[in-house]
This record gives C-alpha cells, structure tokens and sequence, in this order.
C-alpha cells in the first residue's frame, strides 16, 4: 500500500503545487492534465485486477512495484523537459502504475488474515499503508525539493517501491487460499 500511495499522491498532491509553483503551469491546466492522466488508472486498475485473479496478487504487486521503482528516475527529466506532454506523460505513467498497485489489494488484504481478524487486519494494514504512503509524502516531497532538488523525489518514490516490493516478496501467495 505504500508505493500505491505514495505514487498517487506525489503525482496529485505534490506535482499540482509543483507544476503551478515552479514550472509556471496554470492551476487549471495542470488539473486538466491531472483528469486526463486519472484516465490511465481507470484503465490499469480492471486489467491489472484480472491479471491479479489469473496470475496472482503477488506477481502483479511485484510488476507494478518494479516499474513504480524505475519509475522514479523519469519523473525529473519528464518534469524539467519543458513539455507539457512530458509532464502529462510522468502523470500517466504514475497514475497507471498507482492502478496496477492499488487493484490487488482488495482481494490481497482480507486473504492475509484468519477469519477471526480478518477485518481488523486488513483495515489496518489498509490504513496502515495509506498512513505511510499518502499523508506523509506531499510533506516530505516538498521538503526534498527544498533540501536537493527534485531529484530526491525521484529517490522518495523508488524508495517507497522498494519497501513494498522488499514487503510483498515477504507475502505468501494468496490467490488459491480458501476463505
């Protein structure tokens, strides 16, 4: 859950004060490119849900936690190009890889825990993530702006992947358990 939102809210929260801020665009013509790049999700979060049933949650989270990690190292070169299409492309890029994160978790979450805490643990795991991934990393991205540059962004993003692919190898495949 932490790379899931971590992507999302460094590509919503951070990107819009960031594109308005520093590279000039209007507040309504990024959050146009924000609406477009949302599309990219709701493509990637059907497909990498099916893909999730079919192949398991494990291989999928692992594809998008990978791609979420190389992901990183686009978005200042897509950012400072000085192309409003390569902005919209880093928005589309993190916005698909925060569908391919987020899909499956619903299935996932509930399967790691015992009938008994089933919904105790998955809310907090849940939560837990979305804690870890989403309130913090707006903050934390502005302040790496402050400190370095946008570069370290770059670094907060695949590091944030990292820690939840390192997480989801440590997972047993849930997709065959019984409920």
């Amino acid at each position: 859950m932490v790379v899931c939102y971590a992507l999302f809210y460094i590509s919503t929260v951070f990107s819009l004060s960031y594109g308005v801020a520093t590279l000039g665009y209007t507040r309504e013509t990024f959050l146009g490119l924000l609406c477009f790049a949302v599309l990219f999700m709701a493509a990637a979060t059907p497909l990498a849900a099916l893909a999730s049933d079919r192949f398991g949650r494990k291989p999928v989270l692992i594809v998008g936690g990978v791609l979420a990690i190389l992901s990183g190292f686009t978005m200042e070169p897509l950012l400072t190009h000085g192309s409003t299409w390569a902005v919209a492309l880093f928005l589309c890029i993190e916005l698909f890889l925060m569908g391919i994160t987020f899909a499956p978790m619903g299935a996932l979450l509930p399967e790691l825990f015992p009938t008994q805490v089933r919904y105790t643990g998955a809310s907090a795991a849940y939560n837990l993530g979305g804690i870890v991934g989403a309130s913090v990393a707006p903050f934390f991205a502005q302040k790496l702006v402050a400190m370095g540059g946008l570069s370290w962004v770059c670094g907060y993003v695949s590091a944030a992947a990292l820690i939840s692919v390192l997480a989801v190898l440590s997972l047993k495949e849930t997709r065959d358990r019984d409920l």
